[in-house]
């Protein structure tokens, strides 16, 4: 979730009396947040495609390994619910934020702002540029505009399935005051978005976050919630000549990231990586045939 870098404790020196600098980008909360998001994503993932496949074998096979549709839906919901609660708390948090913290202008402008902005624009059109060697490489600040595209894309699907999925959950009570054919349109839009989201994260979100060849084969930041100096640098200059200039470089620095906590981030990582990997595989193969 995005915040602002939060200060942490002085870079520890590691190896032969080598000093490697971190900085703090996601704090505690971000990280927390991020774990259920990810788990409860794939939870749904996996329990919906076989309603959305029922006519497959594999979709029936993997049912019965859930313990039957039944087991798969319950399992479904309460993934679901989570989801929507951390959805809800990352609002709160944002507004709770701007009221006591960074201010509401912060939220829409700035470089810590998750709303598109003019200089996204141009950072695409040079990232381009770049890709087929007409020019530098646009230089970054906190935020790139392919990290706000995959978060919108998250922000609004989690609005879009997660309203029409509450009134699959709960059809007598949205019966009382919506129209019938409302839930003809909740059912279409609830499955296709899903599909639409499944494939978003599982391919470009995978994509940018750890298979590009900067990030292969994993990006440990969302785990650790520390970046190195020599990636600030080369990855988001504007964002470090911003914070020296702003004397809050030596105020972000952070211990580097312990060994658990690193492997932590390899193992749950690369599992969702392959569960990831898989379930696109099993669309393609499906929709194909």
């Amino acid at each position: 979730m995005a915040t602002q870098i939060q200060a942490g404790r002085p870079a520890a020196t590691a190896g032969a009396g080598a000093v490697h600098k971190y900085y703090q980008r996601f704090d505690r909360i971000d990280r927390v947040m991020h774990a259920f998001l990810m788990t409860t994503f794939i939870g749904c993932a996996i329990t919906g495609l076989p309603l959305v496949f029922s006519d497959h074998e594999w979709a029936a096979s993997l049912a019965r390994a859930l313990g039957g549709f039944q087991t798969a839906a319950l399992i479904h919901r309460i993934c679901a619910g989570t989801m929507i609660t951390v959805w809800l708390l990352h609002v709160i948090r944002i507004f709770y934020d701007a009221a006591t913290r960074t201010g509401f202008l912060a939220v829409f402008w700035g470089p810590n702002s998750m709303v598109p902005q003019p200089q996204d624009i141009f950072d695409m059109w040079n990232h381009f540029k770049w890709f087929v060697g007409k020019g530098p490489r646009p230089q970054f600040d906190r935020w790139t505009y392919w990290e706000k595209f995959d978060y919108w894309a998250v922000f609004w699907g989690m609005a879009i399935i997660g309203g029409s999925g509450l009134i699959l959950w709960f059809p007598a009570q949205f019966a009382a005051f919506l129209p019938g054919w409302i839930f003809n349109v909740a059912t279409v839009v609830h499955g296709e978005e899903a599909l639409l989201a499944v494939g978003f994260i599982f391919t470009i979100h995978f994509f940018n976050g750890h298979i590009r060849p900067e990030k292969f084969p994993m990006d440990l930041v969302i785990f650790t919630g520390r970046i190195p100096e020599h990636e600030l640098k080369d990855e988001r200059p504007q964002e470090f000549r911003r914070l020296v200039a702003e004397g809050r470089l030596a105020a972000a620095e952070a211990a580097p990231p312990t060994p658990w906590t690193k492997v932590f981030g390899w193992v749950v990582g690369g599992a969702a990586v392959i569960v990831g990997t898989a379930t696109v595989v099993v669309i393609v193969y499906s929709v194909l045939n």
